[in-house]
């Protein structure tokens, strides 16, 4: 459905994009992962027609997306990164707006506004200003904006950013219906676990390379390791999580450090070391390793950095 071949974006002298290539097939929960900076927002911005590249091709069913092509624009829906509606207008007046941006008018738009405040849950709010809602529903607001038209494919930069986590699970659980009726969607983020749920196929990206692109399952296994083990990260747990480093990959948030061992390094040598760190053994879990840790392998870095 979308393909875009060696795109290139720079911004004076800074590279955002550098040879980018993707496709992306009719139905596909696709996830962009990657740290802040890493391009995302801006391959969105050209693949939405926003931005013209500097070099490559994007197409859409095989005609060209771009800022001369408004009749292929038309067929895709661009959630951006920062909320783009009108504070002061009412949730049905920005629906109005959007609506008529994109042609709807009379019964149709009507029709078209009842059925998103429905399905993003804001009905009860259709008539009260943009500027009374909290950040999650402003975000469900601009999703809503994007699917009047009825776009077969939805582009979605970063939608959950800074909102609570009820209205983050709203918007997962929205985008996965929407995906069941066949729409097709892209879907950036920086966050793992968003990626792990929502998204069969991954591509990972950082400075406007893709450096790993299939489906989750078998992203994981470039892994040097099959078997993570993750620990609360505390004071105590600090001086261990660092002793780790050399026996294989280590990365650590507020709240957990994960590691996976070399080949070479046996789990009876990480007990004994986690004891002579005066650790219990009760506060190490395995499991499967994440893509942070494949990001990780890959960039000898976390998301996070």
């Amino acid at each position: 459905m979308l393909r875009c071949d060696s795109l290139v974006k720079r911004y004076g002298p800074v590279t955002a994009l550098d040879g980018v290539s993707l496709e992306i097939a009719p139905g596909d929960f696709f996830g962009l992962l990657g740290p802040n900076g890493a391009g995302k927002s801006t391959l969105l911005s050209l693949l939405a027609g926003l931005l013209p590249p500097d070099a490559g091709t994007i197409t859409f069913d095989g005609e060209p997306v771009g800022v001369r092509h408004p009749a292929t624009r038309r067929l895709l829906g661009y959630v951006p990164q920062t909320v783009a509606l009108y504070e002061d207008l009412s949730a049905d007046q920005n629906l109005r707006i959007f609506g008529g941006v994109h042609g709807l008018r009379g019964a149709t738009l009507r029709a078209r506004i009842d059925e998103a405040l429905e399905a993003v849950a804001l009905v009860d709010r259709r008539r009260d200003p943009v500027k009374t809602f909290s950040g999650g529903m402003q975000r469900r607001l601009n999703v809503a904006a994007a699917l009047l038209h009825r776009p077969r494919l939805l582009l979605c930069d970063e939608p959950t950013v800074g909102v609570d986590a009820q209205s983050r699970l709203a918007i997962f659980e929205f985008l996965e219906r929407l995906n069941r009726t066949g729409v097709t969607i892209l879907y950036s983020t920086h966050y793992m676990e968003e990626a792990a749920r929502l998204c069969p196929r991954v591509g990972i990206i950082d400075h406007g390379r893709i450096l790993a692109l299939g489906p989750l399952d078998e992203l994981l296994t470039m892994l040097p390791f099959d078997e993570e083990i993750a620990f609360p990260a505390t004071p105590a747990t600090r001086a261990f999580a660092g002793s780790l480093a050399a026996h294989g990959a280590v990365s650590s948030d507020d709240t957990t450090h994960r590691f996976g061992a070399r080949a070479n390094f046996p789990l009876s040598q990480f007990y004994e070391q986690a004891e002579r760190h005066g650790l219990s053994p009760r506060l190490f879990a395995h499991g499967r390793p994440t893509l942070e840790a494949l990001f990780l392998h890959l960039t000898g870095r976390t998301l996070r950095d």
